[in-house]
């Protein structure tokens, strides 16, 4: 298999666990087109309460974890549950309060992206 088809089988697994936690305003921004981007895609996507954000990271790694036999380089953010990171090394997941989503505005900050807003 492709380093591009495990990319977006990745991808797909995570925006499925998204959308079975009820996460919202989910995009994903294609980075490989930006000079020094930290992945190559980041996932973006909002939950209501430090719950959901947490219930959304959880269902995300054990997803990944159970299907695709992966696990996260690195997880950020559980202890309060504002702004929860799940690094996949190329693949960067980014669950928001909306408050704090709005306050950070990251897809202004990575604006030159090619942005796909995924509906359910």
């Amino acid at each position: 298999m492709s380093k591009s088809t495990q990319k977006q089988e990745l991808i797909d697994k995570i925006v499925e666990a998204i959308q079975d936690t009820k996460g919202e305003s989910v995009k994903i921004f294609d980075l490989t087109g930006i000079e020094n981007a930290v992945a190559e895609t980041f996932i973006i996507c909002s939950g209501n309460s430090n719950t959901q954000v947490s219930a959304i990271a959880g269902n995300i790694e054990k997803k990944v974890r159970n299907d695709l036999k992966e696990r996260p380089w690195h997880v950020e953010g559980t202890e309060n549950a504002m702004w929860v990171l799940v690094d996949y090394v190329s693949v960067v997941v980014h669950i928001f309060q909306q408050q704090i989503r709005e306050y950070y505005d990251i897809e202004e900050l990575w604006g030159d992206a090619k942005i796909t807003e995924v509906t359910e």
